[in-house]
Order: structure tokens, then sequence, then C-alpha cells
């Protein structure tokens, strides 16, 4: 399960409520018939609108502000087998072995949201951050779990 956002709130009487999101893909989950977990239950989208910074949907089965307000505080999952996106997921890089050029620099064990870019936490002598931006990420490589980065000295402090 991938996680997606959460419920912020409701929305009307008729079961509507909003999402805060910031998953890269969420134009493609966000459709009608599309299908979400919340709390492990499986619900499918009968409408979506984007109002404000909110991702507002309708689920089958969630017909009134009762039933949405149950659901409200939770999480919105995806079952990664239910989806095909057009490029790589952050959890996707989770454990791929990080390159310069051939010298091996660890493994990929987290990834950091920040304001401005996404931080990749690399776990080698040192734990050390390389920013998931084109200028540092030189080629990711999910068949062979590897990833390329254009190292910089002082980056890692193992220089």
């Amino acid at each position: 399960m991938i996680y997606i956002g959460k419920i912020v709130n409701t929305h009307g009487l008729k079961g509507e409520i909003r999402i805060i999101s910031d998953f890269k893909y969420k134009e493609d989950v966000f459709k009608v018939n599309n299908i979400i977990y919340i709390n492990n239950q499986k619900y499918i989208i009968k409408s979506y609108r984007f109002h404000k910074i909110y991702d507002m949907i309708t689920l089958e089965n969630i017909n009134s502000i009762e039933q949405a307000e149950e659901i409200k505080g939770l999480n919105v999952y995806i079952n990664r087998d239910d989806y095909k996106f057009n490029g790589y997921l952050d959890e996707d890089l989770i454990d791929l072995e990080v390159y310069d050029n051939d010298k091996y620099k660890g493994k990929i064990i987290d990834i950091l949201k920040t304001n401005t870019n996404d931080l990749l936490v690399i776990d080698g002598i040192k734990k050390h951050m390389v920013p998931n931006i084109p200028e540092f990420i030189k080629e990711i490589d999910l068949k062979n779990k590897k990833i390329y980065i254009e190292y910089i000295r002082g980056l890692d402090n193992e220089d």
C-alpha cells in the first residue's frame, strides 16, 4: 500500500471529503471508478474535483456527512498493483544502490520531503543526503536496483 494523502475534513451534507495530497501522480488516482483504501477498506471513487488546496472526492457507500465524519482524519492509500504510472514512485527508490560512476556510495533508506526538493537519505560509510533533482540524479535503473548520482566533493563527508 502506498500513502497518497489524508482526509482532513468533510464538505457539504452528501458525504464529500477533503483530502490533502502531494502525491506525484494524484491526477491518475483521483478519477471516477478508481480504487482507494481507507483504514484497510476498499472504496471506489464516485466523483472528483479540485478546490483551493484540496482534492475533493465522493465515494461509493459514503452518502452522508455522518458517514464521511467516520473516516475524517484517516490516511488514504492505493494498492501499487492497481495502477501503472508513467515514471517511478518515491517508494520505488528505497533500497536502490547508489553509485557515483562505478563507486558504490550506499543504499537509499528514506526520502525526506521538504518545501523545495526531496532529499534521498543514503546509508553508506556515513549517512548523508542528496537532493532528488536532475543536477544530482543522473540515472535511475529500477530493473537493476541502482541509481547513479553526480558526486560533488563534500556531499557525503567521506573524502
